[in-house]
């Protein structure tokens, strides 16, 4: 048996994501089920290198299937101006429970792009309005073309509205998707009044307020990832559903943890977790329900859902590039 070489080339092609956005589902579904093992994610701070690194381990069963890996991680803003590398690097181990062997190593950059955008997906669906036919993307970095494309899986995105900035990002964005959607840039507010929201931003301090969102606009807040992170105004939290992935990883370093930390924000307003609307246990939206917001950090579990689909993906396709890491002896 050999371990499966996977590039960025081969995760972004086999990293379908109507499949992953089902496999972060059922992700989500056995978290709540507590049929998931899944370690704090730890950092590594290392300010010298304006960056830092991140460990991720998870094991996940679904009922009809069980996948565990290990994501190594970093943030390094500093990356691309001063060394023409992307601000986010990853590899993944993905491994087989029952026997422990490393079945592929695969590219971890491109594959958290896709369960990103996945679990945006999945909560769009469970809180934006039906038939939401627009979106609004604060922030034209990588992650916002994630965005577009797995939100526009779950419901039927025809106008989009761009707001970044960096007017050469905001045009690169727009020329991409132009022959498919009605797309253009636009102001904070106009993107925030879309049916759906997304922020994709590394700021500390918060740039959308509560009127610059529709009242029953949907927001995923994607960008704060670490601690000290703040997109979205504490007077729009506070008029908010909140949804959070993990309450642990969301009070330490998502969207809600410096108003959690000042006490503006308290477990009485979080309305649940992702898991609890996907099982049932929890209502998504209703007639009555207002402006939403998911607070997204990241699980392992979605890096594993995301990297089986990509693994067996691969396979059945006969790609990437086989070698002997474990001497089997054969």
């Amino acid at each position: 048996m050999n371990t499966l070489l996977l590039d960025g080339d081969d995760v972004d092609e086999y990293a379908r994501l109507d499949t992953v956005i089902d496999a972060v589902e059922r992700a989500f579904a056995a978290f709540e089920n507590g049929t998931t093992q899944m370690p704090a994610k730890s950092y590594i701070d290392l300010p010298q290198y304006n960056g830092d690194f991140r460990s991720m381990p998870a094991y996940l069963d679904t009922g009809e299937w069980d996948a565990a890996g290990v994501k190594w991680v970093n943030v390094h803003p500093d990356n691309p101006a001063d060394h023409d590398l992307p601000t986010v690097l990853g590899t993944m181990i993905y491994s087989d429970p029952e026997t422990a062997f490393p079945l592929s190593i695969m590219d971890g950059t491109a594959l958290t792009m896709k369960r990103t955008g996945a679990a945006a997906a999945v909560a769009t669906d469970h809180l934006a309005v039906d038939g939401a036919s627009s979106l609004g993307l604060v922030g034209a970095g990588v992650q916002s073309y994630t965005q577009l494309e797995a939100i526009s899986e779950v419901r039927p995105i025809e106008t989009v509205v761009v707001s970044d900035p960096d007017d050469e990002r905001v045009t690169r964005f727009v020329e991409a998707f132009e022959d498919r959607f009605d797309v253009r840039g636009g102001s904070i507010s106009e993107a925030g009044h879309c049916d759906v929201l997304s922020t994709v931003t590394p700021v500390r301090e918060p740039i959308v307020g509560r009127a610059d969102v529709g009242d029953r606009t949907h927001v995923n807040a994607i960008g704060a990832d670490a601690e000290g992170k703040h997109e979205l105004a504490d007077e729009l939290l506070e008029a908010a559903t909140v949804v959070i992935d993990d309450h642990e990883q969301c009070t330490h370093s998502g969207e809600i943890n410096v108003p959690y930390r000042a006490g503006t924000l308290t477990d009485a307003d979080i309305h649940g977790e992702i898991g609890e609307l996907v099982v049932g246990a929890k209502a998504g939206r209703t007639d009555d329900t207002g402006i939403t917001v998911f607070d997204s950090t990241g699980l392992a579990i979605q890096d594993v859902a995301a990297a089986r689909v990509v693994y067996e993906t691969a396979r059945e396709n006969d790609a990437g590039y086989e070698f002997a890491i474990v001497d089997t002896g054969q």
